[in-house]
């Protein structure tokens, strides 16, 4: 009889094409998960992989059968999610996963809140870019992604959370000099610093600003916010700033956020998870907590505090 077992070795295995790798990610010896990938092909019948010393290829059947195994192995998750929300709300593990320009800033709030309201909760947090956040979440690796909307895949929803409004970051003496400028004119005239390849706030800043590719490829791709916050502070370009981002991020010494005198650029963050998921009650009370959150933080005035008007 095939087993959930070898579902989850087989399904490892078509992931990575690598024994090794699969015997790691399911915390088993090689040669275990070897002797279970056998069985399985026994059981059905038809060869799965064919082997190349540790890496795979898989079959015609193994490709069929991997999606098939997927599938089963999401559902099995899902019966454990819809068993476990008996317990109460937001109770047990809970997978989210967090993009990077976020993490930083709202992370630790969400975590204490969690933890008051919560004690039962136990959060597990993976902080990656949007596209492998997405991935791990169809596969069932993730139960709920916190990311900048929308979301375009039919087989996930999502709720939005709070918008986050752009603002124009700039070195602190150069401030005065826009203001007489059209803004947007005015930063595709200026060194644009972006974040590299992969971030959804690349995407953003350059949709909004129009910058043409060969002005992005002139531009400083940066891992981190910080990174380019240091080099605004220097003079040596200008950068969109999220407001989430701004009281930890911004030196006011050296640095002045510029605000769009109207109709200014935002991103709509949300919560997203599996449509076939059992925990939408779970999601639905987390997507309340953080909203909650932002409310008190803007309440508070922490984020306004850095932003200065042209010509201020």
């Amino acid at each position: 009889m095939v087993t959930i077992r070898q579902l989850r070795y087989f399904e490892a295995l078509s992931r990575t094409r690598h024994f090794g790798m699969a015997a790691d990610q399911c915390a088993v010896t090689q040669p275990a998960l070897s002797m279970q990938i056998k069985e399985f092909e026994r059981e059905l019948g038809i060869e799965l992989v064919e082997r190349r010393g540790n890496s795979v290829v898989l079959t015609l059947a193994g490709q069929e059968i991997a999606g098939r195994a997927e599938a089963i192995l999401t559902q099995v998750r899902e019966l454990s999610e819809l068993a476990r929300q008996h317990h109460g709300v937001l109770s047990g593990p809970v997978r989210l996963g967090i993009i990077p320009s976020v993490a930083p800033y709202l992370l630790p709030a969400i975590l204490s809140e969690a933890n008051r309201l919560y004690p039962d909760l136990e959060l597990q947090i993976r902080e990656t870019q949007t596209d492998p956040l997405l991935d791990e979440l169809l596969r069932g690796e993730l139960d709920a992604v916190l990311v900048a909307l929308p979301v375009q895949n039919p087989q996930l929803e999502a709720a939005p959370l709070f918008e986050d409004r752009f603002l124009v970051a700039v070195q602190a003496q150069a401030a005065d000099q826009w203001a007489s400028k059209d803004l947007l004119e005015w930063i595709g005239q200026e060194r644009l610093l972006l974040l590299e390849e992969g971030h959804c706030l690349r995407d953003q800043a350059l949709h909004y600003c129009q910058v043409a590719n060969t002005q992005a490829r002139k531009a400083l791709a940066a891992a981190s916010l910080t990174t380019i916050m240091q080099m605004v502070a220097a003079g040596h370009g200008i950068t969109l700033l999220p407001e989430l981002c701004a009281a930890t991020e911004v030196d006011r010494n050296r640095v002045a956020l510029i605000p769009f005198p109207e109709n200014p650029p935002m991103r709509t963050l949300g919560l997203a998870w599996r449509k076939t998921s059992g925990r939408k009650q779970d999601f639905s009370a987390l997507a309340d907590l953080i909203r909650d959150l932002r409310q008190k933080e803007q309440g508070r005035g922490n984020l306004g505090h850095a932003e200065r008007a042209p010509g201020t």
